[in-house]
């Protein structure tokens, strides 16, 4: 179903656009990240299944926008835009590190003030929500911040080694890592939606238990899928993670739409 003309474009991008999809696949980027991340990811889904990439303020096209330093915010903001576009066709929600968390308060506003339940979360290399830790990573100096860039490889080696624009991408980065790590879970009703969680073999920053503890989020179904790789193990296994979305995706789309009343 084609989708109307909406002032989305602030905060969603559509890489592949697909006006006859089924499943509008809501992509939360990672601290520092921006919506290109999930170029590839997009460009592998099939026809029934659209991205819409989330652009977050502070970075690439809205670098004079004021970054966000709360999830809570993060989430709200995005919930506004994309009220609209939940009576077209059923919502999936993508997140990746703090983009994960980001998503599950997406689901819960979702869920809790609109009624509409997801067809799934996929929460990527982070925490559960009540596993939550910092490592106080947003309170170093900025050859600290760049240290831990490096060290996970999650942001793109250009910038990485270009000054000038690192210089104006460390405030954004800066932002979102002091959203992700002063982030504080509220204790609440579980989600209706079900919870697949997706993580490296060797990812440094989360553990296996802190991934299964997503069950605990969900009334729904959950099962957790490891990859090989570390923290941005998306680089490597964008094609099976693909597949993995539009297996679960298909499977979902094959059963009554839920709603709460």
């Amino acid at each position: 179903m084609a989708l109307p003309v909406t002032d989305e474009s602030l905060w969603f991008r559509r890489f592949h656009p697909r006006p006859e999809a089924e499943v509008s696949l809501v992509c939360l980027p990672h601290a520092g990240g921006a919506a290109s991340f999930y170029f590839p990811i997009s460009e592998l889904l099939p026809p029934t299944v659209e991205a819409l990439a989330v652009q977050y303020p502070g970075r690439q096209d809205r670098r004079h926008d004021a970054p966000i330093e709360d999830i809570h915010e993060m989430a709200r903001e995005i919930y506004q835009a994309l009220k609209p576009l939940t009576a077209h066709r059923p919502i999936a929600l993508f997140g990746h590190s703090m983009g994960a968390s980001v998503g599950f308060e997406l689901a819960r506003l979702l869920e809790g003030e609109l009624g509409t339940v997801p067809l799934a979360l996929f929460a990527s290399g982070r925490p559960a929500p009540s596993h939550h830790r910092s490592l106080g990573i947003h309170r170093r100096d900025d050859a600290g911040l760049i240290a831990e860039l490096q060290l996970v490889s999650g942001t793109d080696s250009r910038i990485l080694g270009d000054t000038e624009l690192l210089r104006l991408a460390l405030p954004a980065i800066r932002s979102d890592y002091k959203a992700a790590e002063t982030y504080a879970y509220r204790p609440g009703a579980r989600l209706a939606c079900d919870i697949v969680g997706l993580t490296g073999d060797s990812d440094i920053r989360v553990s296996a238990a802190e991934m299964a503890g997503w069950r605990e989020h969900t009334a729904g179904s959950f099962r957790l899928e490891v990859f090989s790789g570390g923290h941005f193990y998306l680089d490597e296994q964008k094609a099976a993670v693909a597949g993995v979305i539009t297996d679960t995706l298909r499977a979902a789309t094959a059963r009554p739409r839920r709603t709460i009343d």
